[in-house]
């Protein structure tokens, strides 16, 4: 596969959350900053500098390179730790970001989706990972059961679909989800969707009187 053609794994994310902010940061190369994404960037500064160590059964190595060319997808972990023990070395990443655990599974595709990346690399199977929440400074064990895996790989489908067409899926506004997203003033979500109401009533009238 081109370089081309390879996804990056933030993309993943990006889409499981909004398919359309998807396409505003990796088609339309477009990006803003809120006080999220500020300290999501803080939280990542010392997991985006490569480094490795050892400390007791356990090698930590941070800003670790992935790639799968099978799936054609690659990216880097924030931190994967090698736990020995009697079959070696087991690869475990941990993801970092802001905020609390979510309703939706976007993060955890994305882990998953650097499991795949792992197992492609060392020929071994990475069965669990976590993600590390800023908010409660606490880790969420995630465990990449067939179901995590199944959607990991629609969502990687689905991803490549949109970048290949190259079009930007229309404005759906949705409180929850758009109020917190760094887009929001370039999205615009409420114009586009009361733009879209407004046509939709002009073609009614227009009908009637017909």
């Amino acid at each position: 596969m081109d370089d081309e053609d390879l996804i990056p794994l933030s993309a993943l994310q990006h889409y499981l959350y909004c398919p359309r902010q998807c396409a505003l940061i990796h088609l339309e190369q477009q990006w803003a900053e809120n006080r999220q994404t500020a300290e999501g960037r803080l939280l990542h500064q010392r997991a985006d500098i490569p480094h490795a160590e050892r400390r007791g059964g356990v090698r930590t190595m941070t800003a670790m390179p992935l790639l799968s060319l099978e799936l054609g997808v690659t990216g880097q972990a924030d931190v994967v730790e090698f736990h020995r023990g009697d079959a070696g070395e087991r690869a475990f990443p941990v993801e970092y970001k802001r905020g609390r655990p979510k309703a939706h599974r976007a993060d955890e595709v994305q882990l998953c989706a650097q499991a795949l990346c792992l197992e492609a690399m060392l020929g071994t199977p990475v069965e669990t990972g976590a993600l590390f929440y800023g908010q409660t400074r606490r880790r969420k064990d995630v465990a990449f059961d067939p179901e995590l895996r199944d959607l990991t790989l629609r969502t990687i489908a689905e991803t490549r679909a949109m970048i290949r067409a190259r079009k930007t899926p229309s404005a759906r506004y949705e409180a929850k989800r758009c109020d917190a997203c760094s887009l929001l003033d370039l999205c615009q979500p409420r114009l586009f969707e009361r733009n879209s109401v407004g046509r939709w009533l002009q073609r009614q009238l227009n009908e009637e009187e017909d």
